[in-house]
Parts: C-alpha cells; sequence; structure tokens
C-alpha cells in the first residue's frame, strides 16, 4: 500500500541505504525545492540517495514572507511529497539522519541549532546562517563544543556559471546581484545580499581587512580590501535583479555573461555529498568572514560610508 501511494504521489520509495531528512522551517520556497529533487523521481534533475521524510514547520508571525508561506509550503510537502509535517524539533530528531534548517528568517537559526544539536546529526543551514555576526560565531561554537557537522552555502556558490571565471592570478572581482531588505535582520546584508557577498568569497576566498560602503536608496556599492592588495567589489541592486560577475586578472578580464543563478541542483549535490561523510565544501572561517564583511559594510554603512575594519 505505501508502495503505492508514493508511486500515485510522484515520489520515490524510501531505500534501505537512503538518508531521511528532516526540514526545520517550511516557511521558504528552499524546502519545496529542494524535496523536489530529492523525492521526486519525475524531476528532471532528481538525486537518489536521500529523501526528505519529515519537517517541523516553524516560522516568524512578523515577517510577511514567512507568515504568508510557512502553512502554504508546509501542506505542499506533505500533500506532494508525503513529508510528515511534526510539532517540534525533538520529535523531528527521532525520524530523521540528517537536517536541513532552511528558516527564511536568520534570527531563530541560533536557538534552532541549539535545539538540533542536541541530536549530534549533520546539518546543513540555508542563508542566512544568521542575522547577526555574535549569533553566527556562536552557531560556530555550538557545533565545534559538540563536534556536529555543518556548513551554510548560498546556491550562488555552485552555480554552473562559477567555474569559468576562477582566472589564473585572479586579483579582483566584481559580483553584483539583488538586495531588497528585511527590517528585522540587524545586518540588512544577511537577508538577501548574502547570495553576492558569497559570489564574491567563491571567487576571491579569505583575507579581507577592510571594507568601504557607499548606499543609495537603489543601490549599494561595497568595496573589500584584502590584505596581499586584492580588491573586491559588490554591487547590490533594489528590489531586484540578476546575479552576475566579473573576474580580473593581470592580462585578462572575464565576465560572466549571463545570469549566474543556474538552480539548486549543485547546491542540493554538495549536501548529499557532505550528509553521506563528504568535507565541508565551505570552511567554517570563510562563512565567518563572509559575515565579519557583512558587519563591516553595516559599520561603513552607519558610520556615513567610512572604511571599517572587519572584526
Amino acid at each position: 500500500m505505501r508502495l503505492l501511494i508514493c508511486l500515485l504521489a510522484g515520489t520515490a520509495v524510501l531505500g534501505a541505504a537512503d538518508l531521511r531528512l528532516g526540514i526545520v522551517g517550511t516557511d521558504t520556497s528552499h524546502a519545496v525545492a529542494f524535496t523536489s529533487l530529492l523525492n521526486d523521481p519525475n524531476n528532471k534533475d532528481h538525486l537518489p540517495g536521500a529523501r526528505v521524510v519529515a519537517a517541523y514547520k516553524g516560522g516568524s508571525p512578523d515577517v510577511k514572507e514567512s507568515r504568508e508561506r510557512v502553512d502554504k509550503f508546509a501542506d505542499e510537502l506533505r500533500g506532494k511529497y508525503g513529508v510528515e509535517i511534526v510539532p517540534d524539533i525533538t520529535t523531528l530528531l527521532t525520524k530523521v539522519d540528517a537536517v536541513l534548517l532552511e528558516s527564511v528568517d536568520g534570527r531563530p537559526h541560533l536557538a534552532q541549532f541549539r535545539e538540533i544539536a542536541k541530536g549530534r546529526k549533520p546539518v546543513f543551514i540555508d542563508k542566512p546562517l544568521a542575522s547577526t555576526l555574535a549569533d553566527a560565531r556562536e552557531i560556530a561554537r555550538i557545533g565545534r563544543a559538540n563536534n556536529i557537522k555543518w556548513f551554510s552555502s548560498s546556491s550562488l556558490r555552485f552555480s554552473e556559471g562559477l567555474p569559468a571565471l576562477r582566472l589564473p592570478g585572479l586579483n579582483g572581482a566584481i559580483a553584483w546581484g539583488p538586495s531588497p531588505f528585511e527590517e528585522h535582520h540587524q545586518l540588512d546584508l544577511s537577508w538577501y545580499g548574502i547570495h553576492t557577498v558569497e559570489l564574491l568569497y567563491a571567487l576571491l576566498g579569505t583575507g579581507c581587512e577592510e571594507v568601504t560602503r557607499t548606499v543609495t536608496p537603489d543601490a549599494d556599492v561595497i568595496t573589500g580590501r584584502w590584505k596581499d592588495g586584492r580588491l573586491g567589489t559588490v554591487r547590490l541592486h533594489r528590489p531586484y535583479s540578476a546575479f552576475g560577475a566579473t573576474a580580473f586578472s593581470p592580462k585578462t578580464i572575464q565576465s560572466s555573461g549571463k545570469e549566474l543563478y543556474t538552480g539548486y541542483k549543485g547546491l542540493v549535490e554538495e549536501i548529499l555529498k557532505f550528509f553521506q561523510g563528504g568535507k565541508s565544501p565551505v570552511d567554517e572561517n570563510e562563512t565567518m568572514e563572509i559575515f565579519a564583511f557583512m558587519d563591516a559594510a553595516q559599520r561603513s554603512k552607519e558610520s556615513g560610508g567610512v572604511p571599517v575594519k572587519l572584526r
């Protein structure tokens, strides 16, 4: 009977070797998109080896993007993909091998990660990792203290167009993308600008020591100076725009030339490798520096655009 129900629903039957995954936070389209890739064998980009089996809705009543979608996406997960909706994180942990922390609001991530850490299971934390640098560092501390494997990343890091921009002798880059704000996030870039910041770091890596930010109603320009003299710039547009980047080397300038958002398959592939015992595709130190970069950008903005050192 279970096999028939799953086939009629268009979802994969959980095999003996498949990982059981749980979602915390059904208030983002990522929860449905990731589940479609994993649970639906008819999805052209279907990824075998794991299946989402349970989800805890969570939700933030004071954030419109959460409040208006949390029940809708939970109903879709249950009705279309056969995901069990559970009442709390404690119950979720009894049913899964690994956790996707998907809550669209970065503020509850620290409290939710504390609960998840009690299960000692590997975790992927979707953007934004947190809403402040302090919360991001506390998540990292809890992970180390409890020997929890975790990583966080934007899907833009695994864009199909990014490898062509990794030039020999790369000495600078400009990345651009959308950056609507959400009033409750103390680091305003953590809500959406983090995607473009992550693009820049995917090209330049760590080592930024100073940030300067210029702000207008429709755009931000944030320039980072790396310790080795490289310059990295993030240009953000409001409310929305495409994602792109240009890379510089002594002899070559290479632009993406097209939209760098290419879907979630690359990210979910990396999550599966990680959950199956692989190494984190994003070093924790880089994730922490991304938040230090956004924190410095916030302080530069609040100080009228003066250069600010990373903490």
